[in-house]
C-alpha cells in the first residue's frame, strides 16, 4: 500500500509540473517542429544514399521511421515521403542541403527545451554549440537510419543463405524480416531516448535515473499509437471533411502531439522521482546545481 502511494504521488507530482512547466504547450512546438524537421530530413536522407550509391535505402529508412506509428497516420503521410524521397537532387553540399541540415536540426532544439524544462536545468552552453550539436544528432540519426535500412535489405539474403543451410531454422522470409523490422525499430528508439536524456539537456543524469521515463515513453506511446489507430479507423472521414486536403497533415499533427506529451511527461517523471528522493526542502534545481559546482571543483 505504502508503494502504490508513493507511485501515485510520484506521478501526480509529474503531472503537476508538466501543466506548471506549459507541458502542453512545449508538446505542440515538439509536434510541430518534428513535423517541419521530417521533410528537411528526408532530403537529407535521400542526399545520403545518393552518395552510398542506392536511393532504395532512402525509402527502407523511412519505412522503419514509420514503422511504429498507426498504419492510417503512416498512409496519410507516405504519398507526400514517397515524392520527397523519388525527387531527384543536385543540391547536395550547396546551401539547400546545408539549409535541410539546418532546418530538420530544429526538431532536436524543441526536444532540448521540453527536457531543460522538465529536469529544471538552465542551458549555460552557448547557442552555437547547441546548434551544431543539434545538427550532429541529425546526420548521426540519418547514417543511422540507412545503416538499419541496409540490414533489413541485406537481410532476405542472409535468410537465404541460412535456408539452404539450415532449412528447419528459417522457415518464411516474411515473418521473421517483420519480427526483425520491428525489433530494430523499437531498438532505436529505445538507445535514442537514452541518447537524449543523457546528453541532451544540461547537467547529467545516471542511467538508473532516466530509466523510468524511458520505459513510460516506450509503454504510453506504443498504447497510445493502438487506440489512436483505432480511433482513425473509425473516425478519420472526420478530419477529412473538417480539413480537406489538410487532413494528412493534421492526423499526423495531433498523432506527433500526443507523443510529445508523452515524452514531456516522462522526462516530468523522472524528474518528480528524483525529488522525492532528495532530503525535505531541497529543491531539484538546488540539488543539481549543487552538484554542478562540486564537479566544477
Amino acid at each position: 500500500m505504502k508503494q502504490l502511494r508513493y507511485v501515485y504521488h510520484v506521478a501526480m507530482d509529474a503531472f503537476y509540473t508538466f501543466l506548471a512547466d506549459d507541458g502542453w504547450a512545449i508538446a505542440s512546438h515538439i509536434a510541430l517542429s518534428t513535423l517541419m524537421a521530417l521533410f528537411p530530413f528526408l532530403i537529407v536522407l535521400t542526399s545520403l544514399a545518393g552518395f552510398a550509391g542506392s536511393k532504395e535505402l532512402a525509402d527502407q529508412a523511412a519505412e522503419l521511421l514509420l514503422q511504429v506509428w498507426p498504419k492510417q497516420v503512416a498512409d496519410a503521410l507516405s504519398g507526400e515521403i514517397h515524392d520527397v524521397l523519388t525527387t531527384t537532387r543536385s543540391d547536395v553540399l550547396t546551401i539547400g542541403a546545408v539549409l535541410a541540415v539546418y532546418f530538420a536540426s530544429n526538431g532536436v532544439e524543441a526536444l532540448r527545451v521540453a527536457l531543460n524544462r522538465a529536469y529544471s536545468v538552465i542551458e549555460v552552453r552557448s547557442w552555437y554549440w547547441l546548434r551544431l550539436e543539434s545538427i550532429g544528432y541529425t546526420l548521426v540519426a540519418a547514417f543511422t537510419a540507412l545503416a538499419m535500412a541496409f540490414l533489413i535489405v541485406l537481410g532476405p539474403l542472409l535468410l537465404e543463405s541460412a535456408r539452404r543451410h539450415i532449412p528447419f531454422f528459417v522457415e518464411t522470409n516474411e515473418s521473421v524480416l517483420n519480427v526483425a523490422r520491428y525489433g530494430i525499430t523499437v531498438a532505436a528508439l529505445i538507445v535514442a531516448l537514452i541518447i537524449l536524456h543523457t546528453w541532451l539537456p544540461a547537467g547529467r543524469r545516471s542511467f538508473l535515473q532516466i530509466l523510468p521515463g524511458i520505459i513510460f515513453t516506450m509503454v504510453a506511446s506504443m498504447l497510445s499509437g493502438v487506440v489512436f489507430g483505432q480511433y482513425l479507423a473509425r473516425f478519420a472521414n472526420n478530419y477529412v471533411t473538417m480539413y480537406a486536403g489538410l487532413a494528412s497533415v493534421i492526423i499526423a499533427l495531433v498523432f506527433l502531439y500526443f507523443i510529445a506529451a508523452i515524452f514531456v511527461y516522462g522526462g516530468e517523471l523522472n524528474a518528480a522521482i528524483i525529488k522525492s528522493r532528495l532530503p525535505s526542502g531541497v529543491s531539484l534545481q538546488a540539488a543539481q546545481s549543487l552538484a554542478h559546482a562540486e564537479t566544477q571543483v
